[in-house]
């Protein structure tokens, strides 16, 4: 029997993509884990690989096409003998398990941070069959999992890649009781006030030239979590000024030793390594809100914001107070070219307790970030500038002092926890040794 190969949702807020490209066409023979497509979100180009073996009967959908719904048919899979161009008799209803998984770019060790740990699925009954695709069977079998205890999402309740990765996350370690709506959820249409209406504002603006640019996905993204953000969490800031001089030092010295190994360490690096290593000390302020609890994570999870064209992403440095200077600039390089030509998997931008947005290098001297949900608090890091200030000894001299406004979530994080963790982290800066301990 012919089977529908559905859209994928490729993450919790996803609605709808962009199915980019086929790489198959009508008429080829597919088997279970053969990349077929490659699909656009606001977020990423991701790549998806096929769950059965069979035949292309039909693209139902034409590469190039937007605003595909999450569980569309985009393909028919005909089994032997089927004809090409064949239909299933019974199509999927709507909102049926997706059949396809993406192929991330390297597996995750443990479940995102703000993801609640659902129910175990109940062993299947009577020694039943199980259904499983033979990637699922052999990443089963190297985690060492159970394929009767879980539930399959595929065609007819076939178990499929994407199954088994997150049965192997929640056997990960243990989480708090389950959390209902712990992944903020989009706003239904409707609910949020967005201000005058499109039509309301092109008649002001009738008798004036202008062009218009329409919403992408990305942007619609950013305007719904911001919304989100300012209308729901309750913001709170803290300012603290930082001397950069004894760490400008330590960094020209430090870089002249990294030279022959082709790696030279950012300012941004600096302070990406001293919020992890705050973050330890100051574990209070470590924390994300979960809706009716708060989450106190253990690592140092750090996302850092990295403006591409159209909009922002925020890649996560995971177990940052554990990596050298020098691992940190490697790899934020690789993330940040990743992200500006829309290539990183979603686990390498979601999660993380605290965030970092860096402004400083376009000549801001210090502004306000908006918190991205669920995370508990954003640092807003301003740009060096040479002041006059008064020195240890009471003498007047000139210093290259950086503003630090810390935006927090006063759900979270109250205000002497993320004072203390302010003052921990311009004691690491400004005692810059202290960050290779």
């Amino acid at each position: 029997m012919a089977v529908e190969i559905l859209m994928p949702a490729l993450s919790p807020t996803m609605e709808e993509g962009t199915l980019a490209k086929w790489l198959v066409k009508e008429g080829d023979v597919i088997k279970p884990g053969q990349i077929i497509a490659e699909i656009e979100t606001d977020k990423a180009t991701m790549e998806f690989e096929a769950v059965d073996e069979g035949r292309i009967g039909k693209l139902l959908v034409a590469e190039g096409t937007t605003g595909v719904k999450v569980n569309a048919p985009i393909a028919v899979l005909a089994e032997e003998g089927e004809a090409l161009g064949a239909r299933p008799k019974a199509t999927t209803p709507a909102g049926a398990p997706v059949p396809l998984a993406p192929v991330p770019a390297a597996p995750v060790a443990t479940a995102p941070a703000m993801t609640a740990k659902p129910p175990a699925a109940a062993p299947r009954a009577g020694g039943a069959r199980v259904f499983a695709s033979p990637l699922a069977r052999r990443i089963a079998a190297e985690r060492g999992l159970d394929l009767t205890r879980i539930t399959g999402s595929g065609p007819h309740g076939r178990i499929v890649r994407s199954d088994v990765e997150a049965a192997g996350a929640m056997a990960a370690p243990e989480a708090p009781a389950p959390i209902a709506a712990a992944v903020p959820a989009a706003a239904p249409k409707g609910t949020m006030p967005t201000g005058m209406a499109a039509e309301t504002v092109m008649k002001i603006y009738a008798d004036r030239a202008y062009t218009e640019v329409p919403l992408d996905g990305m942007r619609r993204t950013i305007a719904a979590r911001l919304t989100e953000a300012k209308q729901t969490i309750p913001h709170f800031y803290l300012r603290r000024e930082v001397r950069l001089d004894a760490l400008m030092a330590f960094r020209e010295q430090l870089n002249k030793g990294l030279e022959s190994r082709g790696v030279k360490v950012s300012i941004n690096d600096f302070i990406i390594k001293a919020c992890a290593m705050a973050l330890q000390s100051v574990p209070d302020a470590n924390a994300v809100w979960a809706g009716d609890r708060i989450l106190k994570l253990k690592p140092s999870d750090v996302a850092v914001a990295v403006a591409i064209e159209g909009g922002l992403f925020t890649p996560v440095l995971r177990d940052a107070d554990k990596k050298t200077l020098s691992a940190l600039s490697t790899e934020m390089k690789d993330l940040a070219a990743r992200a500006r030509t829309k290539k990183l998997a979603p686990h390498e931008y979601q999660g993380g307790s605290f965030a970092i947005s860096n402004l400083g290098m376009m000549g801001i001297e210090n502004f306000d970030a908006v918190i991205n949900p669920p995370h508990g608090a954003i640092l807003a890091v301003g740009a060096g500038v040479k002041k006059p200030v008064v020195m240890a000894d009471g003498s007047i001299g000139v210093a290259t002092a950086m503003s630090m406004t810390l935006s927090v979530d006063h759900r979270v994080i109250d205000g002497a926890v993320g004072a203390e963790f302010l003052k921990v982290l311009v004691e690491m800066l400004e005692n810059p040794m202290a960050l290779l301990a």
